[in-house]
């Protein structure tokens, strides 16, 4: 059974940090580009940073470019997302998905080209 599990959500203080853990499970790791996701309320889902676990390659956003970092920990099973300088509009519920895509599809980070969704964890930030 394909599972992935967000964990690392809080409230934090505008300019803090929190480092959000994404587990995987069922499937082979090194197969696939793995997003994350955000969605405010009211907002329709944003993806906003996606790594290719065959080859490393990252993409982030406009939007936490600078400011958010991916990695894989293939060891692990394990994608993170390192948050820093938060800002008050980076409060949603933040999701991880899987795609076997190719990085060039993976990048435009349409939720529609990933097929597996952890539950979400909630970020927000204070101001």
């Amino acid at each position: 059974e394909v599972q992935l599990v967000e964990s690392g959500g809080g409230l934090v203080q505008a300019g803090g940090s929190l480092r959000l853990s994404c587990a995987l499970s069922g499937f082979t790791f090194d197969d696939y580009a793995i997003g994350w996701f955000r969605q405010a309320p009211g907002k329709e889902r944003e993806g906003i940073s996606c790594i290719n676990n065959p080859d490393g390659s990252t993409y982030h956003a406009d939007s936490v470019r600078g400011r958010f970092t991916i990695a894989s920990d293939n060891a692990k099973n394990t994608v993170s997302l390192q948050m820093n300088s938060l800002k008050p509009e980076d409060t949603a519920v933040y999701y991880c998905a899987a795609t076997l895509e190719p990085m060039i599809i993976a990048a435009t980070m349409d939720p529609d080209d990933y097929d597996y969704w952890g539950q979400g964890t909630q970020v927000t930030v204070s101001s």
